[in-house]
């Protein structure tokens, strides 16, 4: 099998020439592949030194799938890596780009042999373009080929760099929803975590923002899926799906507004309202694969977090058991069942049968939620101007005051 040395005599695009005329004549006569071997090299030299480059990337892969399938990966990923190089000698934005086309369009047909290999050079290709568009070209052109290629776990680690990606790529907003579209379906359908695909759900609808009805109309689908996936998931507890068009056009649509319904449910309203919902709709449970008793669990978690985000610190066991239609022995398990979720941090008084609520997660963080912010960041902001002046006083006074000292400011 022909073996591709590199040594510091020889020019690597000349080496590479050699290599892969070499592989393409490997099973012609002596005499014809010597002949046809020295025609390319020289044909090759000569583009080179006219700047030639489109052309001589061309000549280079002329025998590029016979390259990949038949020798070694680290002959291939050499030959491809000094052929990529060359885009980086392009003379003009649009050369490079139509000579990535061509590196590109090589590499991509074939999905089922060497697929790593080959989704490293549409890799290595993207590091070598300066053009943010060509790149972003590229790295759709690598995910598409990870998806047909069975090797997406190979690309689910670029995305946690996606929105430094963006901003470097400045693309437009339908190609932001394809990519987004794109990026939850691997995500959803690999490993990862429900919560990642579904920040990249809630990524793509939120692209639809100020868009007119018939535009909107292309996201029911994944509006829809959207709310589905977030009243299965057990750990999710909060989202902004309400404030976002495209889930808000399914209000008033005569198919899924039950759809839209559940949701605000889930994060306006309390257990009571569920079920009251679950037994007016039993199909749509049913069509959608809704389990009634873990939407009873998570039900229960989120009217819990709707009475802790709306007491001033302590709640009664007796409210909890009540909204959560639970017995009395049962209040405790869910405050606990609570705090292990991360939900609310908070402590349970047995002694006076109510629970002391320090933190708790908003279901819904929206305008009012700001709002409430602001307002505790102001009376903050207060307190501790107060308890600046006072020491400053003290100070002055050469003393402090007794009613500051251990004062904790909340």
């Amino acid at each position: 099998m022909t073996t591709l040395v590199e040594t510091g005599e020889e020019d690597p695009v000349l080496a590479v020439a050699r290599f892969t005329a070499d592989v393409a004549w490997a099973k012609a006569g002596a005499d014809v592949a010597e002949a046809e071997i020295s025609r390319i090299c020289e044909e090759a030299e000569n583009l080179a030194v006219e700047n030639r480059w489109s052309e001589l990337v061309s000549l280079l892969l002329t025998s590029s799938e016979m390259v990949l399938s038949n020798t070694p990966e680290k002959d291939s990923e050499a030959v491809f890596s000094v052929i990529t190089n060359l885009v980086s000698k392009a003379r003009s934005p649009d050369e490079a780009l139509a000579m990535a086309d061509q590196i590109a369009s090589k590499v991509t047909p074939n999905v089922t042999d060497k697929p790593a290999l080959r989704l490293r050079i549409l890799f290595n290709l993207y590091n070598v373009l300066d053009n943010p568009y060509g790149r972003f070209l590229t790295f759709k052109r690598a995910v598409d080929f990870a998806v047909n290629g069975k090797v997406t776990e190979l690309v689910t680690p670029s995305f946690k760099r996606m929105d430094a990606f963006l901003k470097e790529w400045n693309i437009a907003k339908a190609e932001k929803r394809k990519l987004f579209l794109a990026i939850t379906n691997i995500l959803k359908d690999g490993k990862s975590s429900a919560k990642d695909s579904f920040s990249f759900l809630l990524k793509y609808l939120a692209t639809f923002s100020g868009e007119d009805n018939q535009t909107l109309g292309e996201a029911k689908e994944e509006a829809v899926r959207a709310i589905i996936e977030f009243v299965k998931a057990p750990d999710m507890f909060q989202c902004d799906l309400l404030d976002m068009a495209a889930v808000c056009q399914l209000e008033k649509d005569s198919k899924y507004a039950p759809v839209y319904r559940l949701l605000e449910i889930f994060l306006t309203s309390r257990l009571d309202a569920y079920l009251e919902f679950q037994a007016s709709n039993p199909n749509l449970f049913k069509n959608y694969g809704l389990v009634h008793e873990e939407c009873i669990t998570k039900m229960r978690l989120m009217s819990l977090a709707g009475l802790a985000s709306k007491a001033s610190r302590e709640i009664p066991y007796v409210t909890i058991k009540d909204a959560l239609k639970v017995g009395d022995d049962e209040v405790e398990y869910w405050i606990v069942k609570g705090i292990a979720t991360k939900m609310l941090d908070a402590k349970m008084d047995q002694m006076h049968q109510h629970v002391v609520i320090s933190r708790c997660t908003e279901r819904v963080f929206g305008p009012t939620q700001w709002k409430e912010l602001r307002a505790k960041l102001a009376v903050w902001k207060e307190n501790i101007w107060n308890v600046t002046r006072s020491v400053e006083n003290a100070r002055a006074t050469n003393g402090v005051p007794v009613a500051l000292q251990g004062q904790v400011v909340h």
